[in-house]
């Protein structure tokens, strides 16, 4: 009975921490580029109450009794399965139709990567430059950040399905500005941390980063679309069933606890 109540306790904290990943997915459902959430739990030890010897009979037992000891977290995993697309009227905006990541560079030098491409242009050290809301420079191919020459209209600035940085004259020719958006693949993207928000880093599990621009990588290169961007990829529906899948378990381990409290109840009144 004491490891029921042990057993049900772990349940209960497991299904708060489901509780929770699901609340953060569902609040972050309008966020761009946004990648869901998923809870994976794992079996705790097994103590063993008989082991496979002979029975008073002598007879040999197949299998031995063992009993669990409950549940814990396991891992939060995010799903990079890409979310649908959305018209803007920002010519900074970009999606990625594939595999693929944009880079940014943060304030401290660190190389991140993130699937939200509502950029802005900024002044950086060296002219207008491309980024994020926060600030943090959208890297080229090269992995520098995109900075355009003087005198140009940010407006007249246009990219290709392939990321190349360039602008429109007057009478509608392409001039290239010899710059690429740069985009990174990873052989397991599970494997990212999430650092903040909608930025990721590249972990051992999650290999070293692959840029598409290398040659003899085999890999689907990445698309991008200019005035669209990428919704999160959270499923309303889904994630409420799920809360109530989660919510439901979180009140079987109650009841549970309730159970194996009764029993201890009962047992203390056997003396008297």
């Amino acid at each position: 009975m004491m490891r029921a109540l042990w057993s049900a306790a772990s349940g209960m904290l497991a299904q708060q921490t489901n509780v929770d990943t699901i609340a953060n997915n569902l609040a972050n459902v309008n966020t761009t580029g946004y990648r869901s959430e998923k809870t994976e739990f794992k079996s705790l030890l097994y103590q063993t109450l008989q082991t496979r010897t002979t029975t008073a009979n002598g007879e040999q037992k197949p299998i031995s009794a063992q009993v669990g000891l409950g549940t814990r977290v396991s891992s939060m995993t995010s799903s990079f399965k890409e979310g649908e697309l959305i018209a803007s009227e920002s010519n900074t905006a970009f999606a990625i139709e594939g595999d693929g990541f944009f880079g940014i560079q943060g304030v401290d030098g660190e190389i991140s990567y993130t699937r939200n491409g509502d950029f802005f242009w900024t002044n950086g050290t060296d002219g207008l430059t491309l980024a994020t809301a926060e600030g943090y420079y959208v890297l080229d191919q090269e992995g520098n950040p995109i900075v355009i020459p003087e005198g140009i209209d940010t407006n007249t600035v246009n990219m290709s399905s392939t990321g190349e940085v360039g602008y429109k004259t007057p009478d509608g020719n392409f001039v290239s500005l010899n710059q690429t958006i740069g985009l990174w693949q990873f052989n397991n993207p599970a494997g990212l941390e999430k650092v903040a928000g909608t930025y990721f880093r590249e972990t051992a599990a999650s290999g070293n980063a692959i840029n598409e621009n290398d040659n003899g990588i085999n890999l689907i290169k990445s698309k991008l679309r200019q005035n669209y961007l990428e919704s999160s990829n959270v499923q309303v529906a889904d994630e409420m069933v799920n809360l109530i899948v989660a919510q439901r378990a979180y009140e079987l381990n109650s009841k549970a606890i309730q159970a194996a409290d009764d029993m201890l109840g009962q047992a203390n009144q056997l003396k008297r």
